[in-house]
Protein backbone atom coordinates (compact mmCIF):
# COMPACT_ATOMS: atom_id res chain seq x y z
CA UNK A 1 0.00 0.00 0.00
CA UNK A 2 1.53 3.15 -1.03
CA UNK A 3 2.04 5.69 1.42
CA UNK A 4 0.23 9.04 1.48
CA UNK A 5 2.31 12.33 2.17
CA UNK A 6 0.61 15.26 3.90
CA UNK A 7 1.34 18.42 3.29
CA UNK A 8 2.65 20.21 5.82
CA UNK A 9 3.34 23.66 4.39
CA UNK A 10 2.43 26.86 6.16
CA UNK A 11 -0.30 28.61 5.20
CA UNK A 12 0.19 31.75 3.02
CA UNK A 13 0.24 34.83 5.92
CA UNK A 14 -1.71 37.80 4.48
CA UNK A 15 0.13 40.21 3.24
CA UNK A 16 2.39 43.08 5.14
CA UNK A 17 0.66 45.60 6.45
CA UNK A 18 2.32 48.75 5.35
CA UNK A 19 3.68 50.90 7.90
CA UNK A 20 1.02 53.61 8.85
CA UNK A 21 3.74 56.55 9.36
CA UNK A 22 2.64 60.07 9.11
CA UNK A 23 3.70 62.28 6.31
CA UNK A 24 5.26 65.07 8.36
CA UNK A 25 3.56 68.27 7.04
CA UNK A 26 5.65 71.45 5.35
CA UNK A 27 8.77 69.44 5.86
CA UNK A 28 8.81 70.09 9.65
CA UNK A 29 10.30 67.48 11.95
CA UNK A 30 8.03 66.48 15.09
CA UNK A 31 11.14 67.88 17.39
CA UNK A 32 10.31 71.55 16.05
CA UNK A 33 6.59 71.08 17.37
CA UNK A 34 8.06 69.63 21.01
CA UNK A 35 10.34 73.13 21.23
CA UNK A 36 7.33 74.81 19.63
CA UNK A 37 4.61 73.11 21.84
CA UNK A 38 6.12 71.67 24.90
CA UNK A 39 3.93 70.26 27.89
CA UNK A 40 6.50 71.52 30.38
CA UNK A 41 7.43 74.90 29.33
CA UNK A 42 6.02 77.58 27.59
CA UNK A 43 8.83 78.64 25.66
CA UNK A 44 9.01 82.45 24.79
CA UNK A 45 8.73 83.55 21.05
CA UNK A 46 12.57 82.68 19.30
CA UNK A 47 13.71 82.03 22.24
CA UNK A 48 16.72 79.98 20.49
CA UNK A 49 17.21 82.32 17.73
CA UNK A 50 19.02 84.66 20.38
CA UNK A 51 22.55 85.14 19.73
CA UNK A 52 23.52 86.21 23.51
CA UNK A 53 23.61 82.95 25.45
CA UNK A 54 22.85 85.01 28.69
CA UNK A 55 19.17 85.78 27.12
CA UNK A 56 18.52 82.17 25.67
CA UNK A 57 19.57 80.80 29.92
CA UNK A 58 17.70 83.43 31.37
CA UNK A 59 14.73 82.87 28.90
CA UNK A 60 14.78 79.08 29.56
CA UNK A 61 15.35 79.55 33.39
CA UNK A 62 12.02 82.32 33.52
CA UNK A 63 9.77 79.73 31.05
CA UNK A 64 10.35 76.94 33.48
CA UNK A 65 10.02 78.82 36.51
CA UNK A 66 6.70 79.99 35.61
CA UNK A 67 5.85 76.32 34.53
CA UNK A 68 3.14 73.96 36.61
CA UNK A 69 3.65 71.05 34.25
CA UNK A 70 6.94 70.42 35.27
CA UNK A 71 8.32 67.33 36.63
CA UNK A 72 11.53 68.40 37.69
CA UNK A 73 12.86 71.45 39.05
CA UNK A 74 13.02 74.69 37.07
CA UNK A 75 17.06 74.04 36.64
CA UNK A 76 16.72 70.55 35.60
CA UNK A 77 13.47 71.80 33.21
CA UNK A 78 15.84 74.45 31.22
CA UNK A 79 18.53 72.15 30.49
CA UNK A 80 16.40 69.69 29.70
CA UNK A 81 14.84 71.89 26.80
CA UNK A 82 18.25 72.94 25.96
CA UNK A 83 19.68 70.12 25.27
CA UNK A 84 17.12 68.51 23.81
CA UNK A 85 17.24 71.34 21.24
CA UNK A 86 20.86 70.98 20.83
CA UNK A 87 20.82 67.13 20.50
CA UNK A 88 17.76 67.41 17.98
CA UNK A 89 19.64 69.91 15.70
CA UNK A 90 22.63 67.32 15.22
CA UNK A 91 24.94 68.12 12.44
CA UNK A 92 22.31 70.93 10.75
CA UNK A 93 23.50 73.39 13.56
CA UNK A 94 25.82 75.80 13.06
CA UNK A 95 29.15 75.53 14.66
CA UNK A 96 28.72 79.20 15.77
CA UNK A 97 25.09 78.63 16.92
CA UNK A 98 26.31 75.51 18.75
CA UNK A 99 28.79 77.28 20.77
CA UNK A 100 26.37 79.98 21.40
CA UNK A 101 23.92 77.48 22.77
CA UNK A 102 27.07 75.79 24.93
CA UNK A 103 27.85 79.04 26.63
CA UNK A 104 23.78 78.94 27.85
CA UNK A 105 24.20 75.72 29.09
CA UNK A 106 27.21 76.86 31.16
CA UNK A 107 25.40 79.74 32.55
CA UNK A 108 22.81 78.05 33.06
CA UNK A 109 24.82 75.86 35.26
CA UNK A 110 26.58 78.45 36.88
CA UNK A 111 23.63 80.62 37.67
CA UNK A 112 22.34 76.77 39.58
CA UNK A 113 25.61 77.19 41.28
CA UNK A 114 25.21 80.36 43.10
CA UNK A 115 21.97 79.24 43.78
CA UNK A 116 22.74 76.08 45.79
CA UNK A 117 25.95 78.36 47.56
CA UNK A 118 23.60 80.79 48.70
Amino acid sequence: MPTIKKNHARPKKAAAKKSAKKKSSGGRKWSAGVTQHSNALDLEKGVFTSGSPEKIANSLERSAKNSRRKKGSAYQSAMSMLNFYINRAGKNLPAKKKEVLTQAKDKLKAKHKKEDET
